[in-house]
């Protein structure tokens, strides 16, 4: 029979028999195999079958390839024949048995319908588990492992004990692993609100049908994965072995990332980090500081300018985002873009659509967008002075990166790092060891660097306490305490999502549309702040 075979990188995720129906591709709930990530059409390509062969069309902006070339038209499919999409690899044969149904947390055996995910994790497979949280079947839990479920009284494929239900009363269904909630025979609510057509469920989402209250969960929850280094980020400590674990799965993806954390915690390393240790590896990695563009010139830098677009555009130029494609743009201090600005990088975020100033074509870059900021973004978009959509957008995968003196047990390790990258031969004394523990480190790395660069000008190789100078004048006693960043940023955060539910009734659908996030997002929102 002939099959696709899923792959991220070298790494298998899952394999799909094909039939007779056409298989879709791509980001949306509807299509028959869902994928992750910003450079994922929500129809991306379709698999078609015209007799005894099958055919690959591209529907998408980001581009579709096929065995190295960028589909144009519809073509067919040879044995062993490579597609391309975003992040991932299908490979297509058309005979032969399945060679492996596996997964990333190396399931035994996987159902054939499983969903690849955006998780913290990484990409996993999950196996969805209908529970039963009020009625007379409370508390049963039943695994979804046929791609179409009948529920509801007596010749359902699924019965339960509640009378007030008929047969076939709803229906779930698997679309590579993401539950599909319809209507049956009789009537099923979410959200409040009567289904008349198949919705996707999303983890923890509650639905009712008769008498009976349902959700419908993942059926595992992996740990989030540790790592001694990351990038050119080393650390020891608990925190950086967590966050380096956490930023390797984030690689993988090319959802947006957002680094949080105060100056000179390393967010641009995080940054080159996730260019580098992830499939965009062989693309560029464009950065921009949003902090240093004069404002004239920001519409510019990022999306390019066309000849005689205004004073002094002597040339066709492009901006960051064509620079950056087919790799990373990481746009840092990005609480420092201006309004207007602010509203452009949205719609280059919703749409993929890039356009020159002055100009009328509209380009599509394959850009991934990992943005930074040392600034509480929650709170400015509660004040009103950063876009709630596109810090939204922006958070899809957030990360908070540790200050030093809340990792003491990381100052020697990254010391030592830093020393070798300042010249060759360099030794720190353990006396100067024992000094640089001893300080709080209000600059964090950026400031060891100086301490260190500064006793190496000043003292040579050989850097004992007594070479070592801190410059705390810059830093008042007054001012060197943070305030609780990421307690303010929850609070904010969590103030906006009440906030928008105020507003719609608690009609989550309604406020996702408002947010300018999808309902998952919101939903995860929801759950990690109980509200």
């Amino acid at each position: 029979m002939p099959r696709l075979t899923l792959q991220r990188g070298e790494t298998p995720l899952l394999e799909l028999p094909l039939g007779s129906g056409p298989v879709r591709l791509g980001r949306s709930d509807a299509c028959d195999v869902v994928l992750p990530g910003e450079a994922i059409s929500r129809e991306h390509c379709v698999l078609t079958r015209r007799g005894e062969r099958w055919w690959a069309e591209d529907r998408s902006r980001h581009g579709t390839w096929l065995d190295g070339r960028r589909l144009t038209q519809p073509v067919p499919l040879l044995d062993g024949a490579q597609l391309r999409i975003g992040g991932f690899t299908l490979r297509y044969a058309d005979h032969g048995e399945p060679t492996f149904m596996t997964t990333v947390a190396r399931r035994p055996t996987t159902p054939a319908s499983g969903q690849v995910v955006s998780a913290w994790s990484g990409a996993e497979v999950h196996e969805p588990v209908l529970v039963i949280d009020e009625g007379p079947d409370a508390g049963r839990r039943v695994p979804l492992r046929h791609r179409r479920l009948t529920v509801g009284a007596e010749g359902s494929r699924l019965v339960l004990s509640d009378r007030r239900l008929v047969r076939d009363h709803f229906i779930l269904t698997l679309i590579r692993g993401r539950p599909m909630l319809g209507p049956g025979n009789g009537a099923v609510h979410l959200d409040g609100e009567r289904l008349y057509e198949p919705t996707p469920l999303y983890a923890g989402e509650r639905f009712s049908a008769g008498g009976t209250h349902l959700h419908v969960e993942p059926g595992e929850a992996p740990a989030l994965p540790e790592a001694s280094s990351f990038g050119a980020m080393v650390g020891v400590s608990a925190a950086s072995r967590r966050l380096f674990g956490q930023l390797a799965c984030y690689a993988q993806h090319d959802a947006p990332v957002l680094l949080l954390g105060a100056t000179g915690t390393g967010k641009e390393l995080a940054a080159r980090g996730l260019h580098s240790e992830g499939p965009r590896a062989d693309g560029p990695f464009v950065a921009l500081n949003c902090a240093a563009l004069p404002e004239a010139l920001i519409e510019s830098e990022l999306f390019g300018h066309e000849k005689g677009a205004f004073t002094g555009a002597d040339r066709r130029r492009d901006g960051a985002f064509q620079q950056a494609d087919g790799g990373t743009l990481f746009l840092d201090e990005i609480g420092d873009l201006p309004a207007a600005a602010q509203a452009k990088v949205l719609r280059v975020l919703e749409s993929g659509e890039v356009r020159r100033v002055g100009g009328h074509e509209l380009g599509f870059p394959d850009v991934r967008v990992v943005a930074a900021t040392h600034k509480p973004l929650g709170k400015l978009a509660v004040e009103g002075r950063f876009r709630t959509d596109l810090y939204f957008r922006l958070s899809v995968l957030e990360v908070r990166l540790p200050s030093l003196r809340d990792r003491p047990e990381d100052i020697e390790v990254i010391a030592q790092a830093l020393a070798q990258r300042i010249g060759t031969g360099i030794h720190l004394g353990d006396d100067a060891l024992a000094l640089l523990r001893s300080y709080p480190w209000p600059g964090n790395a950026r400031e060891l660097t100086n301490v260190l660069l500064r006793a190496h000008i000043h003292h040579g190789p050989h850097i004992t306490a007594r070479c070592i100078h801190f410059n705390q004048a810059s830093f008042p006693e007054n001012e060197s305490a943070e305030a609780p960043y990421d307690a303010q940023l929850e609070q904010s955060e969590r103030t906006l999502i009440e906030a928008a539910l105020r507003r719609h009734d608690g009609n989550r659908s309604a406020t996702a549309r408002e947010l300018g996030i999808p309902r998952s997002t919101l939903l995860y929102r929801i759950k990690r702040y109980g509200l």
